[in-house]
């Protein structure tokens, strides 16, 4: 009865945007073509879509963090209405959080409820073709560098160069990118990283990843520690918390694990549990490795009633809340999470934090920032700061501010703008 209460608290407020997962082939790419991207196509069959003719699986080769050819895998969605004279434009869609491990990638599950309502369906029902990348190490062999930049923007410009290699004249090469939180990360360095193709058109980013160590150890902690009092005033339990404060620390150390496993993926040798402060959080830090680097937990769970143990954020909230009903003196800070010594010391952490860094360098097309007021996991300081930079760089980036709106909301609430947005720097047409 316990796990099934937090279940239903936490899960609808992190599985929304996303697109789901579930199990691919480990299969390392053996390499018959080294002049071709494409590899191969077919059918996607976990789902299906009204707007659009048909829905692919795209299988492609990349350059991974190592500097080797890897496999990955991407959705293609081409839509009902009728191709151009000059080839359907692609727009590239970059999910985001759901883990490290291969049951995490979206190609072998169902589409996200949001992704396919309103943006979807929106972009399909305009007449433009969608992309959607798993990220390199997700659903094929080796870890997935979670927040990686540069792995991020070559995964989404590799799989437009295998789709055109694949559809040849009925794309016509232009192309944009949109993305919501880590995706909407992803989405600025594929911008950054397209920066000499003509044929890419702008960038939307929703709810942005950035400075992930300020927001763990300066922005949250005293939102986080607000939140707590308000919470303690009216009296709730830590059960009752699991969707407040509770939930939104656990979302943080998800995060941070997925990102500290990531860092394997470049780096075999860093030992990520060394920047957590007791053998509590390592252990949970370690199921987004699971066993083989392969078999992680990630962020949610395919059956969150059923088994929401198989949710690593669902393993730290039920762990916090455990934490805080034996110790009722204690405050949510007081749980052994993260040590901010080591991770500060930590050579490997402060070269991911330099990689995972969006907007630092000046964008030669036009970006569209949306961002919530009360996101909680991107607070809209962070997001702010960064559009700050990004104009002084000189960068034409435009932020638009959603009054209330939580991380997964903004994006939804304004998909009318985003696909605006879209029209004006690549029409359909």
């Amino acid at each position: 009865m316990k796990r099934s209460k937090i279940a239903l608290a936490i899960t609808f407020s992190i599985s929304a945007l996303f697109l789901t997962a579930c199990n691919d082939s480990n299969d390392s790419y053996s390499g018959i073509n080294p002049d071709k991207t494409y590899l191969s196509e077919s059918n996607y069959s976990k789902d299906t879509l009204d707007e659009a003719s048909s829905i692919k699986v795209m299988t492609y080769k990349m350059v991974n963090v190592q500097g080797r050819s890897a496999k990955t895998s991407a959705i293609v969605l081409f839509p009902k209405v009728a191709q151009p004279k000059d080839g359907y434009r692609v727009v590239v869609w970059e999910h985001g959080t759901l883990g490290v491990g291969d049951t995490c990638a979206p190609t072998n599950n169902i589409l996200g409820s949001r992704f396919k309502d309103p943006l979807a369906k929106s972009l399909l029902a305009e007449g433009y073709v969608i992309i959607a990348p798993d990220y390199e190490g997700l659903g094929e062999a080796g870890i997935h560098p979670y927040l990686h930049l540069k792995s991020e923007a070559d995964s989404a410009i590799a799989a437009v160069k295998a789709a055109k290699e694949r559809y040849g004249s009925q794309l016509n090469g232009s192309w944009m990118s949109v993305g919501q939180s880590q995706g909407g990360q992803a989405s600025l360095g594929t911008a950054e990283y397209a920066n000499a193709d003509l044929n890419y058109k702008g960038a939307v980013a929703g709810a942005p990843a950035s400075s992930l160590d300020k927001i763990i150890f300066e922005v949250a902690p005293p939102v986080l520690a607000a939140a707590e009092e308000k919470e303690l005033a009216a009296g709730l339990t830590p059960l009752q918390r699991a969707n407040g404060s509770i939930g939104a620390y656990a979302t943080l150390l998800t995060y941070a694990s997925f990102a500290a496993v990531g860092i394997k993926a470049a780096d075999p040798r860093f030992d990520y549990r060394e920047i957590f402060k007791d053998d509590r959080s390592r252990n949970l830090a370690a199921l987004a490795e699971g066993t083989t680097g392969e078999n992680g937990l990630c962020l949610s769970s395919v059956d969150p009633v059923n088994h929401p143990e198989d949710s690593l954020h669902y393993r730290f909230v039920s762990d916090i809340v455990d934490f805080l009903v034996k110790n009722p003196t204690k405050k949510l800070v007081d749980y052994p999470g993260l040590d901010q010594e080591k991770f500060t010391a930590s050579k490997a952490v402060q070269q991911f934090l330099k990689d995972s860094q969006p907007g630092t360098k000046k964008i030669n097309t036009p970006v569209l920032i949306i961002q919530g007021t009360k996101d909680m996991s991107v607070p809209y300081t962070v997001t702010y700061e960064m559009y700050l930079k990004m104009k002084a760089a000189g960068t034409d980036v435009t932020l638009l501010s959603v009054v209330d709106a939580s991380h997964t909301e903004a994006i939804v609430k304004k998909n009318a703008e985003l696909v605006a947005f879209i029209k004006k720097y690549m029409a359909a047409q």
